[in-house]
């Protein structure tokens, strides 16, 4: 419980996650006593959201917005449950204001010296692999270390400011250290750990817990965003959709409605503004994941080759 005078608990993402509805019990109990805390409708919006009380998620989302319109993320999540409402005008909009805010904020934080503390880091998941990017953009080869040992992760980076960002990673289940890597790119450092056995990590981290070890299978039944972690395999889904989109004869919106819905529902925070960028700037014809590129340039109009690109 908060001693008097703290500050208000705060719940993240990933505690949605784990109970979405003991999530929204927990924040309605809490806006009872704050009833004007933006921050608080937005998270339960979130957690209505992985419930599929769509109506409810877009009501927090706008109650939301009224507090603080300039929330990037409310946009977020007011579009999400407008599209599963069917209100696509509605939800394309929102996506579009959504986008705007975050592309304005970047720009004001790109101007700005990022602190090693303020680093992010994100993973996801193979049937081989666990993959760790920390966002660090120019770091040299010789400044990069990284120690790998059976359930535990060690990297150290001297930034181009001369400070100094180490990461320690307590894993969840063990690796393999010796076939496990890492590469130094120009937007990030990418790790990659060797799984000794193909099976599905519920969370990167774990202290002395013991899982249940679950087989691991490429399509999830996590059908909607979170913002620790993905795991589609993005080149097939591609191909899937365009697939289903031939034998269901979409055109038009629908198709552009089916494609955003199924690849956008698991994507991290990069890939979901990478998505909306490259989505809004190229009329529909593009949806790229990769931040690191398409945050780069505007994205121009690319249909596919069997596809006529039409205004909407």
């Amino acid at each position: 419980m908060a001693a008097a005078g703290a500050a208000p608990p705060r719940f993240s993402d990933a505690d949605i996650d784990q109970d979405p509805g003991a999530a929204a019990q927990e924040l309605t109990t809490a806006l009872e006593k704050n009833p004007d805390d933006a921050e608080y409708y937005c998270q339960r919006a979130y957690a209505y959201i992985l419930l599929q009380n769509y109506a409810d998620a877009v009501a927090d989302a706008k109650k939301s917005l009224e507090l603080n319109p300039n929330n990037a993320i409310a946009f977020l999540r007011k579009g999400l449950g407008e599209y599963h409402m069917k209100n696509y005008t509605s939800a394309l909009e929102s996506f579009r204001e959504g986008q705007k805010l975050d592309i304005s904020q970047t720009e004001v934080n790109i101007q700005q010296q990022p602190l090693p503390s303020k680093i992010k880091y994100d993973w996801y998941q193979t049937e081989s692999q666990v993959i760790v990017t920390i966002m660090i953009k120019n770091a040299q080869k010789d400044a990069v270390s990284v120690q790998f040992s059976e359930r535990e992760m060690n990297a150290s980076v001297r930034l181009p400011s001369g400070e100094d960002y180490n990461l320690k990673l307590v894993l969840l289940h063990s690796v393999v250290p010796e076939q496990s890597t890492f590469k130094v790119l120009s937007t990030k450092v990418e790790i990659k750990m060797k799984k000794p056995e193909a099976v599905r990590w519920e969370k990167l981290e774990g202290q002395g817990d013991s899982p249940k070890l679950k087989q691991f299978t490429p399509d999830t039944q996590h059908l909607y965003p979170s913002s620790s972690h993905y795991t589609r395999n993005w080149d097939k889904l591609v191909v899937e959709i365009k697939e289903e989109e031939k034998n269901e004869k979409l055109e038009g919106d629908a198709a552009l409605n089916k494609l955003f819905q199924q690849i956008y529902s698991d994507g991290t925070d990069e890939v979901k503004r990478a998505m909306n960028k490259s989505f809004m700037e190229s009329g529909g014809t593009v949806l790229s994941t990769n931040w690191s590129d398409v945050g780069k340039r505007k994205v121009e109009v690319n249909p596919p080759d069997d596809m006529e690109w039409k205004k909407f």
